[in-house]
């Protein structure tokens, strides 16, 4: 169990490594220029050539992704001395605690991963994500509880009433949901339960902002404005759980024990719940945790459309800036959590189920 559990953090390692090489390679051949971006286009060339010392553009490519993992690994090596050093230990930069000394000069450190710092305002990275990251956490998990709760109760009820009026019914809106885009939904919902109906659901559709009107309250302001947003970003899981559940409950409906559990004079709901849908939630499990991590990174679209504060509207105002830390820490926080949430469904899997080891 040991072995398996280190080859899947082992892989899971590997993919941050490529993703975290593939980001700095990407963004750094883009046209552009950081320093006049920071300083403005009337900056001078020494400010400019300062900021590019600072920033490590002003060595080779290689160099500057080493320096660049050096900052993102929590164990790195940096000089304690040298100010003008490419790794100076800088107390404003890192959160550190240093373990041992590495030459004259050097010093291995445990350090928070330094993100660098946003071109525009100058703020930490990881200051910028720790803001934001928790909204995008908060809308995931309720659109996710409200896809698993709905698609869960609509895919058994479907299973136990096969070929019915209710069953085709929820393939066609599961079809429906699957085959809509995001953003093209979340649009369509705006506009009916903010405008169309504002008079009933006391929500109004301002610019791009969400407002309560005179029937609501500051407290429950951004609870309700999470109502949309979350049902539009849970529409799609909402679609495949449905199905999952109705195959899978088929599947185990037609197995020994539960005639078994039949036979032995049950009750009809009893059987259902109790013994089918227990044994019918694996695959529904691996979809749950698979489309969680997916909408940390997915939410992009929904919080633009509906001015959701979250890490992905953070995005996407860095790259309408050009400022290309944030996108780079943003890319490579959703990764490690999509990386980190797989691993963990892979090692609870090969705990419950030692065929998933053995293969």
């Amino acid at each position: 169990m040991g072995k398996f559990i280190l080859k899947r953090f082992f892989y899971g390692f590997l993919v941050l490594l490529g993703t975290a090489t593939v980001v700095f390679l990407l963004f750094n051949v883009l046209p552009g220029d950081p320093a006049r971006m920071m300083m403005g286009q009337h900056a001078d060339p020494k400010s400019i050539e300062i900021i590019n010392k600072d920033l490590g553009r002003d060595k080779p490519l290689f160099e500057q992704y080493l320096m660049y993992m050096n900052d993102l690994s929590p164990l790195s090596i940096h000089n304690q001395n040298d100010v003008s050093s490419s790794i100076y230990l800088s107390d404003e930069k890192y959160s550190y605690t240093k373990l041992f000394k590495v030459g004259s000069d050097d010093v291995l450190v445990l350090k928070y991963p330094y993100l660098r710092r946003s071109y525009q305002n100058k703020v930490k990275v990881a200051d910028v994500i720790k803001e934001t990251l928790p909204e995008t956490a908060i809308l995931a998990l309720t659109a996710i509880i409200i896809a698993s709760f709905f698609g869960i109760l609509i895919g058994v009820f479907s299973a136990i009433h096969k070929d019915t009026w209710f069953d085709k019914l929820s393939l066609v809106f599961a079809i429906l949901w699957m085959s809509g885009p995001s953003f093209y939904i979340g649009l369509i919902l705006a506009y009916v339960f903010g405008h169309v109906l504002s008079d009933y659901t006391h929500l109004n559709f301002v610019g791009s902002l969400w407002v309560m009107d005179d029937y609501g309250n500051g407290e429950n302001l951004e609870l309700k404005n999470l109502i949309l947003p979350a049902i539009t970003l849970g529409l799609r899981p909402l679609a495949i759980i449905i199905q999952l559940t109705r195959s899978s409950m088929l599947d185990v409906m037609t197995h020994d024990y539960i005639r078994t559990a039949t036979a032995k004079g049950l009750s009809f709901y009893a059987v259902v719940f109790k013994h089918a849908l227990k044994n019918a939630l694996t695959p529904v499990a691996t979809a749950i945790s698979g489309w969680f991590a997916g909408m940390m990174a997915g939410s992009v679209f929904v919080e633009e459309v509906f001015d959701w504060k979250g890490i992905g509207k953070e995005t996407v105002y860095a790259l309408q800036k050009c400022d290309m830390p944030v996108v780079m820490g943003a890319v490579l926080v959703v990764a490690a959590i999509f990386v980190i949430i797989n691993t963990l469904v892979d090692i609870l899997y090969g705990i419950l189920d030692p065929r998933v080891r053995v293969r």
